[in-house]
Formats: C-alpha cells, structure tokens, sequence
C-alpha cells in the first residue's frame, strides 16, 4: 500500500454530500446518523507510487473541489469570452466563462412544429440481456448509503466491497421523438440517449425542443431521438451502474436487439443501419456508456455527446481484466499489481488504432471528486478523467471537443442549456444520408 497522510473521514463526507453522482438529495436524519468507517489511507504525497491523488488542481469552496482549467497537469485550452460558446466547426479543448444563459434556440420553440412523443415501458421479465436485473439494498431514506458504509478490498481502494446488491425487477420508460418533418417509411438517422423517460436524469423535453428549431432551419437532418430510462438506483450495485459503468459492449447489444425493434414498432419509423447516421448520448454514467457504445461497437454509432461523463473507475463486480472500469478508456488502472495479485491494466485508447468515433463532452470545474468514501483509488475525479480522454484523443488524431465549464457542478442545467444546440451541430457536422 502507498504510503501517505490519511485524508480525515470529514473530507469524504462533505464530498460525498456536495457530489453525489445524481441530483443531491434532501438531508435524511437517518443517513446523518449512518456509522461511516474511516477511509482507508490515501496517497496523496507521492506521485509515483500506487493510488496517488492529485489535490493540486482543487481550490476548496465551502468543500466544494473547484478545478483551476489551466493546471499544468491538463492538456492546453482556449478560453472563450464569457457568454459565449466554441464554433460548431472547431477541435479541441474550451474553457466556458462563469455566465451560461440560455441558448437562443430555446426562445425560439413556440415558432415551429413541435415533433411527437410517443412512450412505452420495458420490463425485466421481457428482457433477454438483463433479466433479472440487480437491486441494492440502502438503508430507509438514505438513497447511496449502502456505499456510504461499505469498504474497498485490503491493499486495493480500487475494489469496493458490497454485499447488500441482488438480483431483482427493473421497469423503465422509453420517450421516442419523431420530428414533424419525418416522411413515414423513411429511414431516419437517430440519437440515442440514457437516463432518459420519466425519472431520468436528463430532461428530455429540452433535447427535443432544440431539436424541434434545429430540424425546422434545416440546420440538422431529420432525426429521431430516443430517451431510454435507467434500470433504477445509481452506481455500484445497481441496476443503472451494472448497465452504464460495465466497460463492454453489453449495453449498445441490449440496445440494438431489444429497444429499437420496440421503437420502430411503436413509433412508427425506421431507423438508418449506416453508423454514420446514428449517434450515442447521455450524462454522468450514461455519458461514459455513450462512449462504450461507439468504443465497443463503432460498426453500430459513430457520433457521442456526453456531459459530466464517467470516465472514472465506476464498474462493479470489480473486474480482473478491467480493474480501472472506465478510467481504462484513457489511462492505466492505479494500482500496484504485486501488491494485490493483479494483472496491471492497460488504457485502451492509446493502444488501439484509432476507430471512427467523433466525441463532444464537457465537464464542470467543480465535477464530482472522490464520492464513495471508501474509494480514494486515485480513479474518482470526473474532471481528471474528462482532461486525460481529451488528452490521448488528441495524440490519436480524433474528432472532439471537450468543454471545461466554469461555476459548473456535475450535470450542470445551465451549462447544457447554453451548449446543446453548438454540441449537437458540432456532433452532426458532415453527415451525409445513405438512404438506408
């Protein structure tokens, strides 16, 4: 184990409670009262050894982490004006200002035709890929608590511990947005999304009204958009995180074979086969599967809007071949493998050919850091993780734009109202129809 000082249990308390991986949830008296163990030892002194966690970039605020976008660990960026966001034709890495008003495009919805929306359910008893699906066991009124008092293996903070997950039901909604302009019988190009329906996290609604004035001033093809709700709970032990934060192509599959032929029969449209027609999205966990889905299966998705994505170490069961889970995508697993008896785990992206994938993400100067107290496995800062991928995109020669949002929390309302139009102008760039 590396050593270092012990980072105090208030640390991750405070953390945890201001960066919850889902919208903060009210104070329960009960999940105040939870006997949280302390953390184990962190290493946050010794930069070579294994674990290391890298506290120069946070500017603490009311134990909020604040990032400084120009450390020196980072990859350069462009500071853009305040109020302002990138072209829709430019590479690379952006700073957005403090200020985020809303995209003109969203005073724009009442002047033209509004697409339809049309909804089902899916549940685990009709599924193939996921039945059963996995239920977590939290205490009464604390959402997350089992995470809260569970521990990382000995020697490995990589590793969380949890005994309170199991198998059990899942029920979901689906929201397909067919656009006004869309011809019956004609094979439409389409977006997916996660954390979609009526309980996700993303609120659909404001997608397919950009949408609507996107597609009506011929600025993006006719598309259609599909919101795909979660599988329930959040992060590790739960049915969302097992579909999200599993670093294969296990998600995109379910996609493909359960929820768009169910998707075409209710609504009424066909969808393009062409890759280059068919585009990925999502948030916080969702965003990183965005990703999986076009990693894994780039014959499938080419284009990937993600915000706040979790490109950091979310998988559970831990895995021996990925024990970095999505931190992977960019950088090595951590950890010491003779310490632990592991085998090291290499990044994927610097050692594959590149593959046909554009990506557009951003991140909030005060993104999550550290949320599970027993995790300090130097794999838990979403900005980091978000400043590595844009890093070794680069020296790969893709196609992105990364965005570092100024007064910006983890899925932050105002930075997306501000940039999903640019985004998904940028993402839409040169496609051309193939007719199929």
């Amino acid at each position: 184990m590396a050593s270092g000082f012990r980072i105090p249990v208030s640390f991750f308390v405070a953390i945890w409670t201001v960066c919850l991986e889902l919208p903060v949830f009210p104070a329960h008296a009960d999940c105040q009262s939870l006997h949280i163990p302390p953390p184990p030892t962190a290493n946050t002194t010794h930069p070579l050894e294994p674990f290391f966690i890298d506290l120069s970039a946070l500017t603490p605020d009311n134990m909020s982490p604040r990032r400084d976008p120009h450390n020196p660990h980072y990859p350069p960026a462009h500071d853009l004006p305040d109020r302002t966001v990138p072209l829709d034709t430019a590479n690379g890495n952006f700073v957005l200002g403090p200020t985020h008003p809303f995209a003109p495009e969203l005073a724009m919805t009442a002047n033209v035709p509004s697409g339809r929306i049309v909804s089902f359910t899916m549940e685990s008893g009709h599924s193939i890929q996921f039945d059963p699906g996995i239920v977590r066991d939290d205490p009464d009124n604390c959402p997350n608590g089992a995470i809260y008092t569970s521990r990382s293996a000995p020697g490995d903070p990589s590793n969380l511990r949890l005994a309170d997950s199991h198998s059990g039901p899942w029920r979901r909604q689906v929201d397909v947005y067919v656009p006004a302009q869309y011809k019956p019988g004609t094979s439409a190009p389409f977006l997916v999304f996660g954390d979609g329906g009526a309980d996700g996290i993303y609120p659909g609604r404001d997608l397919f009204a950009v949408l609507d004035v996107l597609i009506a001033s011929h600025r993006l093809p006719t598309l259609i958009a599909i919101g795909i709700g979660s599988g329930g709970q959040d992060a590790q032990g739960s049915e969302r995180g097992r579909e999200y934060d599993t670093v294969s192509g296990t998600y995109a599959e379910w996609v493909e074979r359960e929820v768009l032929p169910l998707v075409q029969q209710h609504a009424g449209v066909a969808l393009t086969h062409d890759p280059d027609g068919r585009a990925t999205m999502g948030v916080s966990s969702s965003g990183g599967a965005a990703f999986g889905m076009a990693w894994f299966h780039p014959e499938l998705y080419h284009r990937v809007l993600a915000y706040s994505p979790t490109l950091t170490n979310q998988q559970w069961p831990h895995a021996g071949a990925m024990p970095g889970g999505a931190w992977q995508y960019h950088s090595p697993w951590a950890g010491n493998p003779t310490a632990t008896g592991s085998q090291p785990g290499a990044a994927l992206i610097p050692n594959a050919p590149r593959k046909p994938i554009r990506f557009w993400f951003e991140a909030g100067d005060r993104d999550l850091f550290y949320p599970a107290p027993a995790m300090p496995d130097g794999m838990h800062d979403w900005v980091l993780a978000s400043e590595n991928m844009a890093r070794v995109l680069s020296a790969k020669g893709y196609d992105y734009q990364f965005i570092l949002s100024r007064n910006a929390g983890h899925v932050d309302g105002p930075t997306i109202e501000q940039t999903l139009p640019e985004a998904l102008l940028w993402l839409w760039r040169d496609y051309t129809p193939q007719g199929n």
